[in-house]
C-alpha cells in the first residue's frame, strides 16, 4: 500500500531544494544562471565539501565553456541567500568550499 506521506515528503523536499531560487534578491540573475546553479545544487546535495570540490570545478569549467560568468555581485547575492537559515556548522563548510574554489580560480 503506499504511503501518502512518502509523497508528499518528496514533494516538499523538492520545494525546499529549490525555494532558494526564489528569493527576491536574486530576481534580476539571468534564468540561465539561476538554472545552471539549481542544476548545481541538485548534484550537490548532501556532499562533503572534499566531494564538492570536483563537482564545482566540473561546473565552473563548464559555464565558461558556455560563456556564463557571474559577476562578483552575483556571486555575492547567491551566496548570502543560500547560507541564509544556515547552521553555523553548514556556513564554516560553505565558506571552506568558497576559499578552496579561490584557490583554483
Amino acid at each position: 500500500m503506499d504511503n501518502p506521506s512518502n509523497g508528499s515528503g518528496r514533494e516538499k523536499k523538492a520545494r525546499e531544494n529549490t525555494s532558494w531560487t526564489k528569493d527576491p534578491s536574486l530576481a534580476g540573475l539571468d534564468p540561465a544562471k539561476l538554472a545552471m546553479l539549481n542544476s548545481f545544487a541538485k548534484q550537490g546535495a548532501g556532499k562533503s565539501p572534499q566531494e564538492l570540490l570536483p563537482l564545482l570545478m566540473a561546473a565552473a569549467s563548464q559555464s565558461r565553456a558556455k560563456g556564463t560568468r557571474f559577476s562578483r555581485e552575483e556571486m555575492d547575492a547567491v551566496i548570502q541567500v543560500l547560507k541564509a537559515g544556515k547552521s553555523p556548522e553548514e556556513t564554516a563548510r560553505m565558506d571552506k568550499i568558497i576559499q578552496m574554489m579561490k584557490m583554483f580560480s
